[in-house]
């Protein structure tokens, strides 16, 4: 049976993840030259009513792009992949360095200071958004005083 109006309108209501969830301050982490890894890090505020996540990355630079997260085991950080980073309604989730980031593997190409990379970031929807994401120093000083996140 097809759908009633009611449902279609509902349907068509339905927010578009990249529409509705707002990318703040991105940035990509400095690297020595030579090194093949680096990660991107940026504010990502879903202005909406409903819960989104994002589900994926990728980058014209860098031959796989993951989510990944930090976390204690055996009194050691690692990282580790994540297959959704949550981003609940009306709430602001920060990807940081010690915390939860998007991994640039196999950089293609050395990283410049100020240059914008490309990245396209995509939600659970399968709805995309492209962005560029400038070459930044990380300061070491400010994440020994971030808290850990859970």
């Amino acid at each position: 049976m097809p759908p009633g109006l009611a449902e279609i309108a509902l349907i068509s209501l339905a927010e578009n993840a990249a529409e509705v969830v707002g990318v703040e301050a991105p940035y990509v982490r400095a690297v020595p030259p030579g090194q093949r890894n680096s990660a991107a890090f940026m504010r990502l505020h879903n202005g909406g009513d409903q819960a989104h996540a994002l589900t994926g990355a990728r980058s014209p630079i860098a031959e796989a792009v993951e989510l990944h997260t930090h976390m204690m085991r055996d009194g050691m950080m690692s990282m580790r992949p994540v297959e959704r980073v949550d981003l609940p309604a009306r709430e602001v989730v920060s990807l940081q360095p010690g915390g939860l980031h998007v991994m640039l593997i196999g950089l293609q190409q050395q990283l410049e200071l100020g240059k914008e990379v490309p990245l396209t970031l995509v939600f659970e929807d399968g709805s995309e958004r492209r962005l560029g994401a400038p070459v930044q120093k990380i300061n070491v000083e400010a994440m020994q005083h971030q808290h850990h996140q859970h």
